[in-house]
């Protein structure tokens, strides 16, 4: 079968001439379109889920007669399990077949749904959350797997657009979507509504869905279990998990528990990367960033994981702490960054069959910098279309970014490395996100005290603009009412209240300094990748 063939429908790969002939006859093709919207449906839901608990956690804390630090760990605990499993689905895929191994984590996923919203304590809830995020885990690289393998390398750009907008779009409209079930129904809906939409994906991918040749050949070949590996990689990703989540909550390394955290990661990670490049049977390939444009690969889609969700965390919050948005305000104030994201992908997808990948990425880094430096003109007093408009030219970078990296990361890699090749990916792009998020929480308290400091420093009684702004409030608090003394007092309140405001927004125009300068410096790395024809996987000389 020809290349345009297999683009055009899928088949059941033969185990014989006559079987062939006998499953042509009975299964018909298969638009590949109807795969990746099958797949995308189950992807959408579970990354969905690694944000929408979020706006949740004081309604969880409240009614399991929890804390606020101790239902933190409803996150960690997800994100914990799904780091492990995201490297393991290429070597679970080839043991068991992959769409075995994927029916088997979006059922996981969905039961375990079920599950939390029955949850009783914060402990069941927990537990549930890991076995969650166990199942989520191994959606996401399965997906990408499945596209590289339904779509010719021509194709593989729209259809890469197409799961963009799941991972991209679900991020942004998580915790918008996690309040309104939280407000008007109760948190144990942010679990509820997985089930449905995994039943349905169950259907379609019992239906729909083969492994390729190559995945049979594979699964024939006797596999031995590393669990030394497993081991490590279990003990590394975990500790660096809670690490992150739990840094700037601890006070980082002042902390005994997070720095013997953090040199129990160190050691772990170094040493599975070692037995795993040793190891005859590694559960996850580490071989495969011999090939540089992978290693870029996975080094800007880090980037892009990063940008994007700490991003996601400190637009809301700059939204409803200082400017006074409510959780529905501030998500309507993003959603045109998400309309324009699901504008744009097709676009995109298309003139990757049409022009080097390499051009749209430097393109897409230069958009996403700018707007995150445009970011640092935002001040208290900036209206609804401004914040509109500068998230929507983020999304314009975001989407000029995810679909190329993806293409070209798999362009050079044989057919029979997609599995391992998306774990990996997803990986980093989980990883990015999660380093993402710690670091622009800890930066953003660490700058606003900063700032509270040097702002104060320059305030004493001799100042004659602070005597003059004190003097005119203080006359307009006892013209409201207020007493003489009750009104110097306030009026000192609001000075303090304005420090503290105008220190915060300081330490989020720094946030978003960094983030602009972090993704500006990548640029140069785009052109160390191979380049590829438009459209296709071979090099061009």
């Amino acid at each position: 079968m020809s290349s345009q063939d297999r683009s055009t429908l899928i088949s059941v790969p033969a185990q014989s001439s006559a079987q062939s002939w006998v499953n042509s006859a009975v299964r018909r093709p298969i638009n590949p379109w109807i795969i990746a919207l099958t797949v995308t449906l189950a992807t959408f839901m579970e990354v969905l889920d690694t944000s929408v608990a979020n706006v949740a956690l004081p309604h969880i804390a409240g009614s399991l007669s929890a804390g606020q630090d101790e239902s933190t760990w409803v996150l960690t605990s997800y994100l914990v399990s799904n780091a492990i499993v995201l490297p393991l689905s290429g070597w679970m895929s080839s043991l068991i077949g992959r769409k075995r191994f994927y029916m088997s984590s979006v059922a996981l996923f969905t039961i375990s749904s079920l599950l939390c919203g029955f949850a009783p304590n914060l402990p069941a809830l927990i537990v549930f959350r890991i076995l969650q995020g166990a199942g989520g885990g191994g959606l996401q690289p399965s997906e990408q797997s499945i596209l590289a393998d339904t779509f010719s390398p021509r194709q593989r750009g729209m259809a890469f657009a197409v799961y963009g907008m799941a991972v991209v779009l679900a991020p942004a409209i998580g915790p918008t979507l996690g309040g309104w079930i939280t407000d008007n129904f109760t948190w144990r809906w942010i679990f509820f509504i997985n089930i449905p939409v995994g039943i349905i994906s169950l259907l379609l991918t019992g239906r729909l869905i083969f492994d390729p040749p190559h995945l049979k050949q594979e699964k024939r070949k006797s596999f031995k279990i590393d669990y030394i590996g497993l081991g490590l990689l279990a003990l590394g990703l975990g500790t660096l998990q809670v690490v992150l989540d739990k840094g700037q909550r601890d006070d980082w390394f002042s902390s005994h528990f997070i720095l013997i955290m953090s040199v129990i990661c160190v050691g772990a990670l170094i040493s599975v990367v070692f037995w795993e490049w040793f190891n005859k049977d590694p559960i996850i390939d580490l071989h495969l960033f011999k090939d540089r444009s992978f290693a870029i690969g996975n080094l800007l889609i880090f980037l892009v994981g990063f940008a994007l969700l700490s991003s996601t965390v400190l637009l809301p919050q700059f939204l409803q702490l200082l400017l006074g948005y409510s959780a529905e305000q501030a998500g309507l104030a993003l959603m045109p960054g998400g309309i324009a994201l699901i504008l744009i992908l097709p676009i995109v997808g298309y003139l990757l069959s049409k022009y080097d990948a390499r051009w749209l990425l430097v393109f897409g880094l230069s958009v996403l910098s700018f707007s995150l430096f445009h970011m640092t003109r935002f001040d208290t007093f900036i209206n609804f279309r401004t914040v509109a408009s500068a998230r929507v030219i983020q999304t314009v970078g975001l989407a000029f970014l995810f679909v190329p990296i993806n293409t070209v990361a798999y362009a050079f890699l044989p057919p029979g490395k997609n599995n391992a090749a998306s774990g990996l990916i997803n990986l980093s792009r989980n990883i990015g996100g999660s380093v993402g998020i710690s670091l622009v929480t800890t930066m953003l308290a660490r700058r606003t005290q900063l700032h509270q400091s040097q702002l104060t420093a320059n305030i004493n009684s001799g100042n004659g603009t602070l005597q003059a702004t004190l003097e005119a409030s203080k006359q307009l608090l006892m013209a409201h009412g207020s007493s003489a003394y009750e009104a110097s007092r306030q009026a000192y309140g609001l000075i303090a209240n304005r420090i503290d405001q105008q220190a915060t927004m300081l330490a989020y125009m720094d946030n978003f300094w960094l983030l602009g300068i972090t993704v500006g410096a990548m640029i140069p790395f785009v052109f160390l990748m191979k380049r590829a024809k438009p459209g296709g996987s071979a090099p061009v000389h």
